[in-house]
């Protein structure tokens, strides 16, 4: 059974989640602010991290990911969709923001580009575009696990807005649909924001899914 860590950071209060084995390797996801804080405390639990994993590429999901990459040598995970985000503020929404300075992360080192299982290490998981939010989004699934990662695409009793650059909300309803409501009920969902939920739990009280 994997620990999973959530560090609520930055300004927009997004959860950043570290996800640890017994051997204490570790994947990291969505470092979106206070990078120091995460370093000190990746290297206080003894983590050895193999990766950064980007669920999509707003500013409140990448803000610290080169400071970690860096302290850590280890290689960014994105989807093809968005890795140019990464460069252009306009884009990753730092721009649109006068309190958030332009944000400019370098290359992602690995592009996503098809759905299907992802192994780092000793973890395997299943990588599931779930555009609507944005149009690179992914969502995590660890379904040995019992949980999926899935950023800003659902959330407890809400979904992701789509009024930024390229979000639809047909598209994201369909991802959710598709994607994520497809998985067992008791699957724990962890979103970039906010508290932990389940599939079960979205399908009878999420308002934005009584149509599903």
């Amino acid at each position: 059974m994997y620990n999973i860590r959530s560090y609520v950071v930055g300004l927009a209060q997004e959860n950043c989640y570290i996800i640890a084995n017994k051997q204490k390797d570790a994947l990291i996801i969505d470092p979106g602010d206070q990078g120091s804080m995460l370093i000190k405390e990746i290297r206080k639990q003894g983590l050895k991290p193999l990766a950064i994993l980007l669920t999509h590429t707003h500013f409140d999901h990448i803000g610290a990911v080169d400071e970690v990459r860096d302290a850590f040598q280890i290689p960014v995970y994105v989807h093809k969709k968005e890795q140019s985000w990464l460069q252009k503020p306009a884009l990753n929404g730092s721009g649109k923001y006068r309190e958030i300075p332009d944000m400019i992360v370098r290359e992602a080192d690995e592009i996503l580009s098809e759905d299907g299982l992802l192994t780092i290490g000793d973890f395997t998981m299943d990588v599931r575009h779930t555009p609507g939010h944005s149009p690179g989004s992914i969502s995590f699934v660890f379904e040995s696990e019992g949980f999926a990662i899935v950023g800003d695409t659902l959330f407890q009793g809400s979904i992701g807005r789509t009024d930024l650059i390229d979000g639809n909300m047909k598209v994201l309803l369909q991802s959710i649909d598709e994607q994520l409501l497809s998985l067992d009920e008791d699957t724990i969902i962890y979103p970039g924001h906010g508290a932990p939920t389940t599939v079960g739990e979205e399908m009878v009280n999420n308002p934005f899914l009584n149509g599903f």
